[in-house]
């Protein structure tokens, strides 16, 4: 009775969408591949972008005055250095409270994620767009954005993480809500900003969504298969 018992248990809601999810952000990013590698910038990427700029004037930013300051602060929530020292503090959190698997788990997430940006980087080696000024100085290749892929599998990882703890339901979707809120704030200023194409932005989230959920569905396996190891174990003393 134990292997259908364990088959239904996988065949739950959240793993069937996170099924979903990976292969919607495998699907997206192999769509978008194509784009950045076009010889000529998509009408898509064009529009957006000029979108945030002020009619016929490249180099000025729309909106307000205070929108710009804005954008370079919510921007700065998928940096390297924020986002290793959010991760840092987890992990050391972690380990003082005796959790070393869910340490190693959020580093390999998030080491591994670093690990495929720069690799898809390399790989695409798409310029960044040069249609509107930057806003903000950037250095690396384009496609996918790193802010974008790494603020989803972070704060994702940890919003998951974190929702195992929280008491009922309307407390676990308000925080996996507020990472998904982030991550998207993240991807948009580095369009308004002027440092990725659109397509750089979708492809970031598709990659790290799926990554991400990918490495939720590694930690719930390892998780349930050390439970079954352990119920099948005689109790030591």
């Amino acid at each position: 009775m134990k292997a259908p018992r364990a088959l239904t248990n996988w065949l739950e809601f959240p793993v069937l969408l996170a099924g979903l999810v990976i292969a919607a952000g495998l699907w997206g990013f192999e769509e978008l591949m194509e784009v950045a590698r076009a010889t000529t910038p998509h009408a898509f990427d064009t529009e957006i972008l000029l979108a945030f700029r002020k009619v016929g004037q490249p180099d000025v930013p729309a909106g307000p005055a205070w929108l710009e300051g804005a954008m370079r602060d919510i921007t700065s929530l998928g940096s390297s250095s924020v986002l290793v020292l959010i991760v840092t503090a987890v992990i050391v959190y972690l380990l003082l409270i005796r959790r070393p698997r869910t340490a190693l788990l959020i580093f390999v997430a998030v080491a591994g994620g670093q690990l495929l940006s720069t690799l898809l980087k390399a790989g695409i080696d798409r310029p960044r767009p040069d249609l509107v000024s930057h806003l903000a100085n950037e250095t690396s290749l384009s496609f996918p954005s790193g802010h974008a892929m790494l603020s989803a599998v972070t704060y994702l990882t940890l919003g998951s993480l974190a929702a195992r703890f929280l008491p009922g339901r309307t407390t676990k979707i308000y925080v996996l809500s507020l990472a998904v809120l982030i991550t998207l704030l993240v991807g948009v200023s580095r369009v308004y900003l002027g440092v990725h194409w659109p397509s750089d932005v979708l492809a970031g989230w598709c990659a790290g969504f799926a990554w991400a959920m990918l490495c939720w569905l590694a930690a719930r396996m390892l998780q349930r298969s050390k439970a079954v190891a352990d119920s099948g174990s005689e109790p030591e003393d």
